[in-house]
């Protein structure tokens, strides 16, 4: 029989598995971290150090060790403080972004614990990117998490190159938008990352669903080349921005953001996501992955039009749990297979 105790000290969480002499540990601060064995950046100590040093968000490590004390898997789980127009106008939420090459079992442990510490903290928790759609599918139902179907897309850019795969209308589009004065570069001065982000927040601020993080986040990241920040300039205003970060060989596009009516005969958005998909192809990552692509409704506007630069779409899940029970329950009946 699986015996648990579960420890609460200053600056960790300890969760005594006793599953294949393993244990999980949840670390709330990176100089406590054991070595790390993944260099997935979305569970790295880098990103977790960024975290913890950026306002209104919170990292949660996971960790798996043996009866030696080595770390066999590790799972980051990031909280995040927000405001709504609507009640509750603050609360909190979980972020994961996918399993980190995990088996099952590990992955299990670490959502267990991980919802145990968090379920009366945050109103809910939210997972994505696993790396395969019925991963994990047994462990989150057991811990009442309920699937929602959702899309991902991503371009190869090892077999062909990005001009074989993009349609000639989009490309004929981003031409003029280039001949007109649009013009793509790396974000390199203050004014510059200033503009990026007042771009990047008018876009998104009816967007409830979508996540900014604060502008320490953003400016970590670039200092210390954890990400690529693009912007389109015409005429000295930036009309169209990315956010790309890198992991395990593919670049993921994380944030994006274009005045695509306001300057509509210079296409902001496909010249921006052009020259991204270049700069990775260019870099000789293998894909790019688009990080939010949304629900498989039949008309998606933002899906359409990531699909005519050449990605291919798959079929995904995308999990929550709701920390309100009886949300919960009437969003798996809702959600029901």
């Amino acid at each position: 029989m699986r015996q648990q105790i579960f420890h609460f000290s200053l600056f960790t969480f300890h969760f005594y598995l006793y599953l294949c002499h393993m244990k999980v540990t949840i670390y709330r601060h990176t100089d406590l971290l054991p070595e790390l064995t993944s260099g997935n950046f979305f569970h790295s100590r880098e990103l977790m150090t960024l975290c913890e040093h950026t306002p209104r968000m919170k990292p949660y490590m996971a960790v798996v060790t043996d009866d030696d004390g080595v770390v066999q898997a590790h799972l980051l789980a990031i909280m995040r403080i927000r405001r709504s127009w609507f009640p509750p106008f603050l609360y909190t939420h979980v972020r994961i972004y996918g399993d980190n090459g995990c088996n099952a079992e590990q992955f299990g442990m670490m959502m267990q614990a991980l919802t145990r510490l968090l379920q009366n903290r945050t109103l809910y928790i939210e997972l994505s990117h696993l790396r395969e759609k019925m991963f994990g599918y047994r462990e989150l139902r057991q811990q009442r998490f309920f699937p929602v179907r959702w899309m991902n897309i991503h371009n190869s850019l090892h077999s062909r190159t990005p001009e074989e795969r993009i349609t000639e209308q989009q490309l004929q589009r981003i031409l003029n938008g280039q001949e007109r004065g649009a013009v793509t570069k790396p974000v390199e001065t203050l004014d510059e990352f200033k503009a990026f982000s007042k771009l990047l927040r008018s876009h998104h601020w009816l967007k409830p669903k979508r996540y900014i993080p604060d502008d320490a986040f953003f400016r970590e990241m670039l200092q210390q080349g954890m990400c690529q920040i693009l912007i389109t300039k015409y005429h000295d205003h930036v009309i169209g921005t990315t956010v790309t970060v890198f992991s395990d060989g593919d670049a993921y596009l994380w944030y994006s953001a274009s005045r695509r009516k306001s300057y509509a005969p210079l296409h902001p958005n496909a010249v921006t996501m052009w020259a991204t998909i270049k700069a990775a192809h260019n870099a000789g990552y293998q894909h790019i992955r688009f990080m939010d692509v949304g629900l498989p409704f039949r008309k998606n506007p933002y899906r359409d039009f990531i699909l005519r630069f050449g990605g291919k779409e798959a079929s995904t899940y995308r999990w929550f749990r709701i920390s309100i029970r009886w949300v919960n329950r009437l969003a798996t009946w809702l959600w029901r297979e």
